[in-house]
């Protein structure tokens, strides 16, 4: 596999497996970051080690909303200056890789990438800034209208089959790893290389038999 396509391109399709793998990806990247994160404070700590350990592994998508808030640039002053550099470059990377992935499997879907707007980008802004809103019976439905997004764009991602045969994004990723499959079985027993006819005139009996060493 092409991991620089895979984790970080655009083009193309990908399956279900795939994109639950990448999310696996990004949690176990996230949690080496968190480690290391921890690490450097331990050995940089001053007096008696520390023997209490919190590891943080939040980095969510709601992270990347913080973004557009101002209200999260008020906080930075409390961050540490390791803090805010390991999770700031984590949240560009995992931002890039979760991105290249769900484009690619709306793709499958025979989607444009742009309706990550609808399925992500408007439920996300909902939430990081509905606070904010009056508490009134008219945000109700703009409530359920973000969540219903949501769950239709988990649904299209991760529970939903791709669009099957070839589509305007490029071939069917599960008719790739069926072939593949197929050609491996194939080649797992060449008849051809272990079985040879001997002619009845010859010293052994005639007939059909697996050649010596096979």
């Amino acid at each position: 596999m092409d991991w620089t396509w895979y984790l970080f391109r655009f083009d193309g399709r990908i399956n279900r497996a795939l994109l639950w793998q990448a999310l696996l990806i990004v949690a176990v990247l996230a949690a080496l970051l968190g480690i290391i994160g921890q690490v450097i404070h331990l050995l940089g700590a001053e007096g008696a080690l520390k023997l209490s350990i919190k590891l943080d592994f939040d980095f969510g998508l709601d992270d990347l909303f913080k973004l557009v808030d101002p209200r999260t640039y008020r906080s930075l002053a409390s961050f540490d200056r390791t803090d805010l550099i390991l999770k700031s470059s984590g949240l560009a990377v995992f931002s890039w890789i979760f991105l290249a992935t769900t484009i690619k499997r709306l793709h499958d879907r025979d989607r444009s990438g742009w309706w990550i707007v609808a399925f992500f980008v408007v439920p996300g802004l909902f939430s990081q800034f509905s606070d904010l809103l009056p508490d009134s019976h008219w945000t109700l439905p703009l409530n359920l209208s973000a969540s219903t997004l949501w769950l239709w764009g988990l649904v299209e991602m991760f529970v939903a089959p791709g669009t099957s045969g070839h589509n305007r994004f490029g071939p069917d990723p599960l008719v790739d790893v069926e072939g593949s499959t197929a050609s491996l079985s194939a080649k797992s027993w060449d008849q051809s290389r272990e079985i040879e006819i001997v002619p009845p005139s010859a010293s052994r009996p005639g007939g059909m038999h697996v050649k010596r060493g096979a």
